[in-house]
């Protein structure tokens, strides 16, 4: 199955595992305290490195004995994390040295018919590197000495993990075949199905929504959340054009994971692996309760993968309405949630099967807007406009200066602009010109990235910029030398 590579943390309890899951995502998003056994539901984040993308995947410490029922649940998620994953990383502490936790998670391990990324971490200084010579004694010899607290050593860690990964697709080297390569690929992509995810919470209609657009019950649905638990594909032809619609488990919210049982926490991964092998994600948002900040958080998800988008307001039936219902809906998903004002949002019912078309038909137009490629001409000439009538403001002491860009791939459109000081160019220019290309060429329903590189810079392709793969703020990776 295609899709985004898993990387699952593992290790005994309070070695520092969600500390590096966070450094990692560039983001605090797993509970780091000073005891052991915070975490103990699997926790899901998108990550980039060296133009890599992959899921990471927090887990609870690894107990060969645990003490309760709770904590059972724990090793049973961290055992599933493992199984999935494409890249294991077992994280040690230096600072206590080898522990005989530390030999049971390696036994459990040894098993494993994936690369195995030994971290030790809280290796804060010279000293304690030198504490990681007992670590051999788990079974590898290659060793990565970390401070996922201060950063040291991350950069080096992240590049085993990318060069651990399940090998990608090689790109030719130069740029005129590079260019050949993308036109033969977006004919490829063209000819093959257009892959739509259906997402949302738990019991928000999905399953009904995959059913009233096929026109039969191909689906379970039940008043009981958590009824899908696998994503399910099904053909269907729209118009002419090949679909797959991938019907998705509900994705919880973290705290309400490990409370169920342990197929249905295993869902989210799946719809996770589910949304990166698609083009499009409808997500189905209740409308009689409105948006909600898990709603919010999926979304980010889709657009962090680039993924065209089409908000569905289902059981619009419920809803009592008049001529500006609608119109307030949208303003305030707009309202809450910014980074969305490319989306559309259609209301549906699939109970009575109001609109389900539309929905469907908007998601393919969507598609054929992240296939879109500009003439480079075409690009210069609105990026001399936009500048001209609103340069790039001063940030440090320092104005970019815009000189040329080119569309470096599709799906998403992704255009690379050189510039001089390219690092300075503002987060607010950035939406300025996004919003100018949109006004220009279209692009509804997509994300669009786009990257500032210096102009003596050969380029190498949007991916590769590690300005975009870190999070702002210093976090202490360090890139090594090649």
């Amino acid at each position: 199955m295609e899709g985004s590579p898993v990387v699952a943390i593992v290790g005994r309890p309070n070695v520092g595992k969600s500390t590096l899951f966070n450094r990692i995502l560039g983001q605090r998003t797993a509970v780091v305290e000073d005891r052991a056994r915070t975490t103990r539901d699997r926790l899901y984040g998108a990550a980039e490195w060296e133009g890599r993308r992959f899921i990471v995947v927090d887990t609870g410490g690894l107990e060969a004995r645990p003490g309760d029922a709770i904590e059972a649940k724990v090793q049973e998620q961290a055992r599933v994390a493992i199984r999935e994953a494409d890249v294991i990383v077992l994280v040690v502490d230096a600072a206590a040295g080898l522990a005989p936790g530390d030999l049971e998670a390696a036994d459990l391990l040894r098993s494993a018919r994936v690369p195995v990324v030994v971290a030790v971490n809280k290796a804060d200084n010279q000293r304690l590197d030198l504490e990681a010579v007992e670590f051999p004694r788990l079974g590898w010899a290659e060793l990565h000495p970390v401070s996922a607290l201060h950063g040291r050593g991350t950069g080096e860690l992240l590049d085993a993990i990318a060069t651990a990964l399940p090998p990608a697709p090689e790109g030719p080297g130069s740029a005129a075949a590079a260019w050949d390569a993308q036109v033969a690929a977006d004919a490829e992509r063209a000819r093959r199905p257009v892959a739509i995810a259906i997402l949302g919470r738990p019991n928000v209609g999905k399953s009904s929504l995959l059913n009233a657009l096929l026109g039969e019950e191909r689906t379970i649905v039940s008043e009981l959340p958590g009824t899908t638990r696998d994503a399910i594909d099904t053909p269907l032809e729209r118009g002419g054009q090949a679909v797959t619609l991938i019907d998705t488990a509900g994705i919880r919210r973290r705290g309400k994971v490990a409370s169920g049982p342990a197929a249905e926490r295993f869902s989210t991964l799946r719809a996770l692996r589910a949304l990166s092998r698609a083009e499009v994600a409808i997500l189905v948002i209740d409308a009689a309760e409105g948006l909600t900040a898990q709603d919010a958080h999926i979304a980010g998800y889709v657009v962090e993968e680039g993924r065209g988008l089409v908000v569905a307001l289902n059981k619009w039936d419920l809803v009592e309405k008049d001529g500006r219902t609608f119109d307030g809906y949208v303003a305030a998903i707009r309202g809450e949630t910014p980074f969305l004002d490319f989306a559309p949002v259609v209301a549906v019912s699939a109970r009575t099967g109001l609109r389900v078309g539309r929905a469907l038909d908007a998601a393919l137009e969507i598609a054929a807007e992240r296939r879109r490629r500009v003439p480079t001409g075409e690009l210069n000439r609105e990026l001399a406009e936009a500048a001209f009538r609103n340069e790039p403001p001063m940030v440090r002491g320092r104005r970019p200066k815009l000189f040329y860009g080119t569309q470096a791939s599709v799906a998403p459109p992704t255009f690379v602009v050189f510039a001089r000081h390219a690092d300075a160019v503002h987060f607010s220019y950035r939406r300025y010109l996004e919003n100018r290309l949109r006004g220009a060429f279209g692009f509804e329903g997509t994300p669009i990235r786009i990257v500032f590189r210096e102009r003596s810079r050969e380029p190498r392709g949007p991916r590769t910029d590690r300005r975009a793969a870190a999070p702002s703020g210093g976090d202490g990776r360090r890139r090594r030398r090649r």
